[in-house]
């Protein structure tokens, strides 16, 4: 059996019942099926039942081993890679559907990967820390409001689908966990200049106690933008809308 190593955030998905609910509520359609961090394969298991021949991204080499010898090639494809600096690269150029038990301490990172490919990945069903969840799906008001929910919700649907107790993982992690689905939305394309609206958006909740016009001084915008009323206003009161229609201000400037 493989050990759960701690450096590598990894808390086993043990709870049969919980992994057959997050595999149902994935339709990956057409697209070419991605899982991270499959671990001992709990998920990967149910994913060879529905013939849909997942690749595999896993960084531990145990792990890498244990899934060799359960798993023929014909199943699955394993690469024993860091998907934090593979990325998506190295698949075809079709869509992509990404399931899986994303370890805690790398989901958020794992998230602005995803949206690098955002153009090519149609849906994301997986199990992260609550909190985690929680800010993802936040709407614009709250604390809770921050850059992952301002960056996901421009390009995608954030349902919460159901929660976690530590006792269905090995070892128990001392949060709970809930299991979410992301579905590319229509936005092709922001209205606005994308690079500038990531940039912008970083850099407000980066300074999120600060007024926009404090958090943002340091991009030397023009005293027009500067002086616009939403300059008065956090990072966390805006909608991803009120972010688009900033960059066009910044950008007719």
């Amino acid at each position: 059996m493989v050990k759960p190593k701690k450096f590598l955030g990894q808390h086993f998905l043990r709870d049969l019942n919980a992994a057959g609910k997050i595999v149902e509520a994935f339709q990956p359609g057409s697209s070419s099926v991605v899982e991270i961090g499959p671990g001992t394969g709990v998920l990967t298991k149910l994913l060879v039942e529905k013939n849909l021949h997942p690749v595999l991204f896993e960084i531990d080499r145990e792990s890498v081993a244990w899934l060799k010898e359960h798993f023929t090639t014909e199943q699955v494809d394993i690469r024993h890679v860091d998907f934090l600096e593979t990325g998506f690269e190295a698949l075809t150029d079709r869509s992509i559907a990404v399931i899986g038990n994303l370890p805690y301490n790398i989901s958020s990172q794992i998230f602005f990967r995803i949206l690098e490919s955002r153009d090519r990945v149609s849906q994301v069903v997986c199990m992260i820390q609550k909190e985690v969840a929680q800010r993802i799906a936040a709407p614009p008001g709250g604390r809770t409001c921050g850059i992952l929910s301002i960056l996901i919700q421009a390009f995608y649907e954030v349902e919460t689908l159901f929660h976690v107790s530590p006792g269905a993982f090995h070892p128990p992690p001392k949060v709970m966990s809930s299991v979410i689905r992301l579905t590319r939305n229509k936005t092709s394309r922001l209205a606005c200049d994308e690079d500038l609206f990531f940039k912008v958006v970083k850099r407000s909740f980066q300074n999120r106690r600060k007024t926009l016009r404090n958090a943002l001084k340091d991009l030397n915008l023009s005293a027009a933008v500067y002086s616009l009323p939403v300059m008065d206003k956090r990072a966390e009161q805006l909608s991803v809308s009120d972010f688009v229609q900033l960059i066009q201000q910044i950008e007719k400037s």
